[in-house]
């Protein structure tokens, strides 16, 4: 076994393919939204679509493709993919959600002051539409790449 197998093996090549995707669209999604581009969303947790959704759905709908859905490391991609979706729809989402609300406060009580204050981060998780496209772009990535892996 050779440590560049890895790098044969379909279902980690489509898992890395669509978060690379997810990540690089993120920069001009953003740009559309508002007319700025901000290339260190290619580094960042947060934002359209969700990276890890379409991670996870990659890792798991590729080892279903290739070993079958009824295969042992299917299931456990199946319950790794739901573990970080519900994190990051929720419990990430809940974190940014207060970390705006501080923000905010921090504003209400500095007004007037010109401290240089670093600001949270507000973008921790995913809206249910951002996960939903990470869901769909990982389906779609090993959908198009395993089927026609030599074996």
């Amino acid at each position: 076994m050779s440590l560049l197998g890895v790098l044969s093996n379909p279902v980690l090549i489509s898992a890395l393919f669509a978060w690379g995707i997810a990540q690089s669209v993120k920069v001009p999604i953003e740009y559309l939204r508002t007319r700025r581009w901000n290339w260190a969303l290619l580094f960042r947790a947060g934002g359209m679509p969700s990276s890890h959704t379409a991670l996870v759905t990659a890792a798991a709908h590729g080892a279903g493709l290739w070993l079958g859905f009824d295969s042992p490391v299917f299931a456990v991609g199946m319950v790794l993919a739901m573990v970080v979706i519900y994190d990051a729809t929720d419990i990430r989402r809940q974190a940014g959600l207060h970390a705006e609300a501080i923000n905010t406060m921090i504003e209400d009580l500095m007004q007037g002051h010109p401290l240089q204050e670093e600001k949270l981060r507000e973008v921790l998780g995913h809206s249910p539409l951002e996960a939903i496209i990470g869901f769909i772009l990982g389906l779609a990535v090993p959908t198009a790449i395993v089927p026609f892996w030599p074996r």
